[in-house]
Formats: structure tokens, C-alpha cells, sequence
């Protein structure tokens, strides 16, 4: 198969290390602002399943209790334990956000976008398990594969944000009232009425057009699709429920957001990002600001199966791929349908790219074509 010549630059090793080194500070200090160290860890049991919470004095003689995450999560585990010794230091932070951004060839969000993602990520959408989707998470995605994303794929005016359905109804905490937390970044943020009923918002916008949205996973019937899901987690935001979302948040990674000191931030495993841009790119209209919706998901799709290939990263493409494939007939359809719309030499990437993750993962993989 002939494809086009990688025109992909890789970010040196050295920004590379300084982003890990970046993230885990980032982490840290996010951790330090969520659970300080007067407060206590505790472990509860919810429904036979077992959660770390953290309680914390409330100056009154009481505690007030917040989630962090499952207690099986090793990594929340470990800084249950160690959180009274976790640091930060913000000057060196910011110094390394402005050198990976200006000299490492990493991206930024726009202001607004990024002081948005701090105000949620503050509030506590992250350790809500809430994950960023869309182009604000695609922007993220140079420096957690090492390479260099064209500007005009990762160019945004709104803000995509998921949360599982079940999660936001399980874990008996919440962010502070979503409106009061947008219009503390800018106070022109209005809820927009869903068309699904008028006492129920989604999705905010600013006066200038700027959308922070709200999505959360499709829960079968399609009864469900036009009304906005509540959200118990989410500060009184209601959600869309959406078909394919619930692959596309599973198993999230977390990096670092490179705004201000950085912030520490979900999102979807870039594999599983790029087969859910065929799918739903499938799933947009072919005229007006669908049409640019559409073309963006695929030329989004058609980056990462590069940046994958690029970073040897093609076993994870084809577990990814084989999910969604191994989900029936219909995601079968929409996967042969978005593979369609890349360009002869992105498809034949694809393909390459399967062939060879299919070897390393020893299962065979059905081509899209």
C-alpha cells in the first residue's frame, strides 16, 4: 500500500521529559489544592464497591466529604498515603508551560478555553471523573504522543465535556453550581434551553458564542436521546446523552493542559479518539457548520492514525479499532462509512497501521475496506 509521506515533526526528547516532569508537578499541586493536609482520607463502601473519599474539617465541630475515585485505582491509593508530603512550586511551572509552548513545539488553548478548564478543573470536574472530549482534548494530544499538530486541526470555539452516567448518579458529591463557576470566567455565560424541555441546560454560551457543553454516555433506548440526562454531579448542568460516547471515555488518560502553571486534565485515549472521530463524523450532516464539523473529524482522525504509526503506537489503534468493530453490525457500518471519507493515502495508513498493530496483539483485524 502506498501512503503519503509523513510530514509529522517529533518533539525533541528533552520537552518530551520536561512535560512528564511538568505533569506530575501539575498532578501533585492538584492534589495538594483538593485534599490539604488537615483534612483525612477515608475509605467507604457504596453498594459493595469501595471509594476513597476525603473528609475534611469544617471549623464547626463537623467534616465535610468529598469523592476521589475508586479505591482499586493504585495511583489514588498511593497519594491517599502520601498527600500531606506533596509540594508545589508555581514559578518553575509556569516557566516550563511557556518553554514547552514556545520552544517545545507543544500546544496551548486560547485563554479562554484554558481559564475555563482551571475554573472546572478547581471546582473539581476531574476528580469527578469528568473527561474532556472534542478539539479541546485533541490539543492536548502533541505533547502526550511527542509530536508536532498542524494549527489548524486543533482551532476551537467551544468546550466539549463528558461524564459517565452512572458515575455522576453514584458519587454523592458535586461541583459548585455550573453557572456560577462560567460566569466567573466570563459573566455574560447564559444556559441555553434544551430542546428537549425548557427547565433543563446542557450546554452555556458566552455573548460572543463561545459553548461549553455537556455530554454524558447514551443509556440504550432511544427514547433517552432527546432529553437531557440529570446530572447530579455537575453543579445542576444537565447532559446530552449520545450513542458511541461510552467508548469514547473509557479507560481515560490523564496529561496536563498547557495553560498558565499547567493544569492537570482527562482525556480520552488518543486511540480510541481517532476510531470514535470515523464513527461520529458519520453521524454530521452534509451542509453548513455540520459539513465543517464533519471534515474536521476526519482530517482529526486521519492525524492520529499518523501520530500513532509515528510513535509505534499501532497495537493501541488496533485494540481500539477491534472494540468498536466487535460492537455489531451498526458501529461495523458507521466505521466502513467514516473510513470512506479519508484521503487514499490516509486510508492506506489505516490500514497499514492495523495490519501491523494486528500482529502485535496477535488477533486479527477486519479492514474498514
Amino acid at each position: 500500500m502506498k501512503q503519503g509521506r509523513s510530514t509529522m515533526k517529533p518533539i525533541d526528547l528533552v520537552y518530551q521529559t520536561m512535560l512528564a516532569e511538568l505533569g506530575q508537578r501539575v498532578l501533585d499541586a492538584a492534589w495538594t489544592a483538593d485534599f490539604p493536609p488537615e483534612g483525612r482520607f477515608q475509605r467507604v463502601t457504596v453498594d459493595d464497591r469501595q471509594y476513597w473519599y476525603f473528609d475534611i474539617p469544617d471549623g464547626k465541630g463537623g467534616k465535610t466529604r468529598r469523592y476521589v475515585g475508586p479505591a482499586l485505582d493504585p495511583e489514588i491509593s498511593m497519594r491517599a498515603e502520601t498527600h500531606r508530603l506533596q509540594k508545589d512550586d508555581l514559578r518553575a511551572r509556569r516557566r516550563m508551560v511557556s518553554t514547552l509552548t514556545r520552544e517545545g513545539g507543544m500546544t496551548a488553548p486560547d485563554a479562554l478555553s484554558g481559564d475555563i478548564v482551571e475554573t472546572l478543573a478547581r471546582g473539581g470536574l476531574f476528580r469527578l471523573r469528568g473527561v474532556l472530549v472534542g478539539t479541546i482534548a485533541f490539543q492536548t494530544y502533541a505533547g502526550l504522543l511527542g509530536v508536532r499538530l498542524p494549527m489548524a486541526a486543533v482551532l476551537t470555539g467551544d468546550a466539549d465535556i463528558a461524564q459517565d452516567y452512572a458515575i455522576s448518579h453514584e458519587v454523592e458529591d458535586s461541583l459548585p453550581p455550573m453557572i456560577e463557576l462560567l460566569q466567573s470566567v466570563d459573566p455574560t455565560f447564559r444556559p441555553i434551553p434544551h430542546r428537549g424541555g425548557p427547565t433543563a441546560s446542557s450546554a452555556f454560551q458566552t455573548a460572543s458564542g463561545y459553548r461549553v457543553e455537556f455530554l454524558t454516555s447514551h443509556r440504550g433506548s432511544d427514547e433517552h436521546s432527546d432529553r437531557p440526562a440529570r446530572m447530579p454531579a455537575l453543579g445542576g448542568a444537565s447532559a446530552d446523552p449520545l450513542r458511541f460516547l461510552d467508548f469514547l471515555i473509557r479507560d481515560p488518560v490523564r496529561t496536563v493542559m498547557l495553560h498558565k502553571n499547567g493544569i492537570a486534565v482527562t482525556v480520552p485515549d488518543p486511540a480510541r479518539f481517532a476510531v470514535h472521530k470515523l464513527i461520529v463524523a458519520t453521524r454530521r450532516r452534509a451542509d453548513g457548520q455540520n459539513a465543517i464539523k464533519r471534515d474536521k473529524d476526519i482530517r482529526q482522525a486521519a492525524l492520529l492514525f499518523e501520530a500513532l504509526q509515528q510513535t509505534r503506537r499501532t497495537s493501541d489503534l488496533a485494540l481500539a479499532y477491534t472494540e468498536a468493530w466487535e460492537r455489531g453490525a451498526g458501529w461495523q457500518d458507521a466505521i466502513r462509512a467514516g473510513a470512506a471519507m479519508l484521503q487514499p493515502a490516509d486510508l492506506d495508513r489505516l490500514a497499514t497501521c492495523l495490519s501491523a498493530g494486528s500482529k502485535e496483539i496477535g488477533e486479527d483485524v477486519v479492514l474498514p475496506v
